[in-house]
């Protein structure tokens, strides 16, 4: 038998067959397109997962269950995304309306708790006991993993650090609150501030490298200049891990866990990230003086972990 696992994210749709390997045998895909009616975007979500299917070779009969992780908060009772910002989602029957069409088992968790899951079973946390992953994209996702499953807390709410305040009364984030991590240190963040030094620094090699076109900056822009010499470039990359490395700091003391994995889009890049906030998280914790300290990796399932630890949940 297979499982099915849905990554519903901000920009995109997801799905994949997995087998008892733990490897993706099908896929299917298609733009999230959010915000629009929840209807519409779960037209996709049964489309790209009947493609998934076909693309596997076996048929939904041969499907055991299937597992969707969405942005947002969720009642896993309930079957239903209570809250979801970046999607304008609000109490959507996401269990029901998949039950329905499939007649399969359908189970539901956060994003960022299945993409953590997928990676401590299937990737970097293999054999760590207290996983906590943070995946950098459309938003701050974060999961967190003890003893091998996901932290839910009471309401299915736990592990939203990307909603913690880092800078009082700073930029008002999508959830409403002001200064919240996400807003300083997600993709779109990072694009933000890139923009604001470019539209300060019109000497700037970033210019060239989206062709003179705001339209054209991207989570790498500013990487990629950095990695070139330019100052502006490197000044933004500069402030970005600075405000990354607050809340990374602030994980680390809550919760001291085992690992922290990065991931999401601007988490592939790699040391070139991962080396100087390693150092800012050493400046900065309060464990600074002992032995044992948390170790600060990449991922290594890219967009694949949320299909993964989708697939693998269970009631």
């Amino acid at each position: 038998m297979y499982k099915v696992g849905i990554d519903l994210g901000g920009t995109n749709i997801a799905v994949g067959v997995v087998d008892t390997g733990l490897n993706i045998i099908g896929r299917g895909q298609r733009k999230t397109a959010a915000p629009r009616p929840y209807q519409q975007v779960f037209a996709d979500i049964i489309a790209a997962t009947e493609e998934a299917i076909q693309n596997a070779g076996i048929r939904l009969a041969d499907v055991e269950s299937i597992g969707l992780g969405t942005p947002g908060s969720i009642d896993k009772g309930a079957g239903v995304i209570t809250y979801a910002n970046n999607l304008d989602f609000h109490n959507v029957p996401a269990v029901a309306v998949l039950h329905k069409h499939f007649g399969v088992p359908v189970y539901i968790e956060n994003d960022a708790n299945a993409a953590a899951l997928g990676e401590c079973r299937g990737g970097a946390g293999q054999g760590v006991d207290s996983f906590i992953m943070i995946t950098l994209g459309t938003g701050v996702g974060s999961g967190i993993i003890i003893d091998g499953k996901i932290l839910s807390g009471i309401n299915y709410a736990a592990g939203e650090m990307g909603h913690m305040v880092i800078v009082k009364d700073g930029s008002r984030c999508t959830c409403g609150r002001r200064g919240c991590w996400e807003s300083y240190a997600s993709a779109r963040a990072l694009v933000q501030q890139t923009r604001d030094i470019m539209r300060a620094r019109q000497e700037s090699l970033m210019w060239q490298l989206c062709e003179d076109s705001y339209d054209n900056i991207n989570g790498r822009t500013a990487f990629e200049a950095a990695e070139q010499g330019d100052e502006a470039g490197k000044l933004v990359v500069f402030n970005y891990i600075a405000f990354l490395a607050a809340g990374i700091v602030n994980i680390v003391n809550i919760f001291q866990p085992a690992m922290i994995c990065v991931g999401g889009g601007i988490g592939k890049e790699g040391e070139t990230l991962l080396a100087p906030l390693r150092h800012a998280v050493v400046r900065e914790r309060y464990s600074r003086g002992d032995g044992l300290q948390t170790q600060l990796v990449s991922a290594v399932l890219g967009n694949d972990a949320g299909i993964l630890g989708a697939a693998l949940l269970t009631q």
